[in-house]
């Protein structure tokens, strides 16, 4: 495990790497963000963007998802993974939003993870980027970036890795410390075929050393 010094460093690092780092999904509106960031769960940013360009344009408030049939949504977002199951959900969160926040996005964590489809990560995303409410949403790229690097255990649950990340950052850095590990997994220390051989980090990193390794044996 990496020292408070050696974190410190890590993360200082990812930063001058990706210091534009933000969040990808198009939207522009709390609303549009929850969508997205729901649609987004085991699916690329790219797909979900190449989806709601035409999604946003046919659908503006919460009442326009209920007003065509489960069917025809469907349709709207087939291409994306699990979309029968998204497209119930999103007409289930348009019809309590209507029915109990007057069509407005929550701002509380709590209220947004009561909505169909929408998790602790989805309401961390909606809460830091829509709100400016510091928030560390772990998707699969921070939870990689932590664990190989060592910040977190290998056997953390993704809840135990936010926990750690946030009792390391400081809380006014969780939410631009989110978009750089995402940055720093998507374009560098991806799943497959991490750019070990040029990183600034291999030599604290446990995972990048034993890769190493193994290529030179």
């Amino acid at each position: 495990m990496l020292n408070n010094t050696q974190i410190r460093y890590c993360l200082d690092t990812i930063g001058d790497m990706f210091p534009d780092a933000h969040c990808e999904l198009y939207h522009s509106n709390p609303f549009e963000l929850i969508i997205a960031v729901s649609l987004s769960a085991q699916c690329t940013d790219a797909l979900v963007n190449k989806v709601t360009k035409e999604l946003f344009n046919k659908y503006k408030t919460p009442q326009d998802y209920l007003n065509v049939s489960l069917e025809e949504l469907q349709n709207d977002i087939r291409s994306i993974g699990l979309y029968r199951n998204k497209a119930k959900n999103i007409q289930s969160l348009c019809k309590i939003l209507l029915d109990e926040y007057d069509g407005e996005i929550p701002k509380d964590r709590d209220e947004l993870t009561k909505l169909p489809g929408v998790g602790r990560k989805t309401a961390n995303v909606v809460v830091s980027v829509a709100f400016d409410i510091p928030a560390i949403a772990v998707d699969t790229h921070v939870e990689r970036v932590s664990k190989r690097l060592g910040i977190c255990r290998w056997k953390d649950t993704v809840l135990e890795v936010e926990k750690t990340l946030m009792k390391k950052v400081p809380k006014d850095e969780w939410s631009v410390t989110h978009h750089r590990l995402i940055f720093f997994g998507r374009y560098h220390c991806k799943a497959q075929n991490p750019q070990c051989p040029s990183c600034p980090l291999l030599e604290l990193c446990r995972e990048g050393k034993k890769r190493m390794k193994g290529i030179s044996e």
